[in-house]
Parts: C-alpha cells; sequence; structure tokens
C-alpha cells in the first residue's frame, strides 16, 4: 500500500447495485427480509434513551473525571447503538408509515445532544442511491479535510475527536437537498429543549456528559473505527465498502454487516446475518475487518492511511483522473 496523495477514482459501477441481483438469484429466500418492519426496535430506543437520561442525573454531582470516564465507557456505546437506530428508521425499518419513523428518529436523537436525524436520513438515502460522487454522498470526505489533517498521527487523531463538526460542514457541497423544513426545525426544537432540561434538572455535569457521550460516540474512542471500516481503502485492494464481523456487533445490533447492508438496505439490523450466511460465498470471499478497536488504532498511526484513503467516483460532467 502507498501512501495516497489524491483520492482514489473510478468509473466502475457500484458493486451494490450488481452483487444483490446475483445472490438472490441464488437465494431467493433473502426476499422475505426485504422490506420487513422491526417495530420492537423501538424498545432499543427507549432503552438507550432512558439510561442516558438517568446517567446523566446520576453524575450530576460527581467528580469531572467519572463524567468523563462514564462518557467513554458507557455512554459512548449508548450513542452509538441510538446512532444505529436512527440509521434503521432513516430507511424506514421500523413502522410502515414514514412519518412514525421520522418522529422516532427525532426521539432517538432528543438525547444525542445535537439535531441530525431528519438530516442524516435524507443525505444517508443519497449516500446510498450516488456512493461516491462529492456532490451527492455526504459520507466522503471533503478535499480540504484531507489537506488540513493529510496522515499525520496528531491530525487525524483531531479528525476523529471533530469528527461530528466536519461531517456538519460537508453539507454546503450536496445537491438537490432541502437543508431546512418543518421536520427539521422539529428535530431541532426537540434535542435543543432536551439539551436545555438536561442542564436545567441535571446542570452542567449532566449536559457535558451528554456532549462528550455524542462525540466519543462517532469521534476519538475505539467505536470510531467503524468510520473507517465502512468505505476506507484499508487495505491493499481498492474494495469500495468494508463488512467488521466481530464482537461489537452484538451490542452495535449488526451494524458492521456493511456489505450486507448496502447490498439489502431495506433489510432490518436483525436479518442480517441470515443475508451474510445465505451470501457467504461473496461476502467471504472479499476482504472484511474483524477489530473496530485495532482498525482505529492503525487508522491514526500508520502514515499510509489518510482522509485520502477514500474510492470517488467522477463527477458530473467531469473526466475521472
Amino acid at each position: 500500500m502507498e501512501r495516497r496523495k489524491d483520492f482514489f477514482y473510478t468509473e466502475a459501477k457500484d458493486i451494490h447495485f450488481i452483487r444483490p441481483i446475483e445472490i438472490i438469484k441464488e437465494h431467493p429466500e433473502i426476499r422475505d427480509y426485504i422490506g420487513t418492519k422491526n417495530p420492537y426496535s423501538i424498545l432499543i430506543v427507549l432503552a438507550a434513551v432512558s439510561l442516558q437520561v438517568a446517567l446523566a442525573w446520576f453524575l450530576h454531582d460527581k467528580a469531572w473525571w467519572m463524567v468523563i470516564l462514564a462518557s467513554w465507557l458507557l455512554g459512548a456505546f449508548f450513542v452509538h447503538a441510538l446512532f444505529v437506530m436512527v440509521h434503521e428508521l432513516s430507511h424506514n425499518l421500523f413502522f410502515k408509515r414514514k412519518q412514525a419513523n421520522m418522529l422516532a428518529g427525532i426521539f432517538a436523537n432528543s438525547v444525542m445532544f445535537f439535531p441530525s436525524s431528519v438530516s442524516f436520513a435524507r443525505y444517508h438515502l443519497k449516500h446510498h442511491a450516488h456512493q461516491g460522487i462529492p456532490e451527492y454522498d455526504a459520507d466522503l470526505p471533503s478535499e480540504w479535510e484531507a489537506k488540513v489533517f493529510k496522515n499525520y498521527t496528531i491530525g487525524k487523531a483531531l479528525w476523529f475527536l471533530f469528527y461530528p463538526v466536519i461531517q456538519a460542514a460537508r453539507v454546503p457541497r450536496m445537491r438537490e437537498i432541502k437543508a431546512f423544513d418543518k421536520w427539521v426545525a422539529l428535530n431541532w426544537l426537540v434535542v435543543i429543549g432536551a439539551d436545555t432540561a438536561i442542564w436545567y434538572f441535571f446542570g452542567v455535569k449532566g449536559l457535558v456528559y451528554i456532549g462528550a457521550s455524542f462525540f466519543f460516540s462517532i469521534g476519538f474512542h475505539p467505536l470510531g473505527g467503524r468510520w473507517v471500516q465502512e468505505h476506507y481503502l484499508a487495505s491493499d485492494d481498492v474494495q469500495e465498502t468494508h463488512s467488521y464481523y466481530g464482537p461489537l456487533n452484538t451490542i452495535a445490533f449488526n451494524v458492521g454487516h456493511h456489505n450486507e447492508h448496502h447490498d439489502f438496505p431495506s433489510v432490518p439490523w436483525n436479518h442480517l446475518p441470515k443475508v451474510r450466511k445465505a451470501g457467504e460465498k461473496w461476502y467471504h470471499a472479499i476482504h472484511y475487518h474483524k477489530s473496530w478497536t485495532l482498525l482505529w488504532l492503525r487508522f491514526i498511526f500508520d502514515p499510509r492511511l489518510s482522509i485520502y484513503s477514500r474510492m470517488l467516483r467522477k463527477r458530473h460532467g467531469e473526466k475521472t483522473a
């Protein structure tokens, strides 16, 4: 693997539009999982929200080191679970009515410090439809990220630490997405209201716990390995999407099954292992990861890996480099 000074560009068609057809030809039973709803997942949301509120209350008069440690050891995992559920809701996999899924997403988002569920759903669906195209895929890093944080250890560590802010900074380059409407307004109102209530009833330490849990859950934490695992080129191949088959899938609700999810985005989290088993011939023939923690550390310390380690497709109207 060589140190890259630019993104990897390809004109190849997205494999996720090709492989599912091949898999279903041999395993038509997968059709039974597509589009199924899992309303019982709302219990996971209720549990995670309740635990976050309870911990914010418990920590309101504890030492600062306990607040930060609890957010790293506990809160990050609860918020990450909520992120996974928001992701499920973005695909309308809880309830039949889209509005019910959106409301559930806003509720899940209520203790995640920063309002994002409604906007995430819109950007995420574009990611599936236009993977690798910068104008539509908000999961792709912007070129300024690669230039600012480079491949230095401290730069990549800071990139992880401020990842939520960096993600938000990608929004201006997106096209065809309505940035603000009544649903976004409701999302902001609920989350800001929840933050205010936590600060009022549990004090600044309660709010810091909520905020730190949020930043750790998708950034400077072993869970951050998930963001590298999904689409970064962390091996000698040029494979665009990677899955993770490790123990944290148990508490992350199979979100590591990322190839399976991109191939069948309308299959809920509880059926993804069945998709993997049916498609074993395909999924085990390609590279996959076994540890988020090791991948996270490797990304930070290996100078051959950087924000440039992503595959892009040509921009509309441009030729591929």
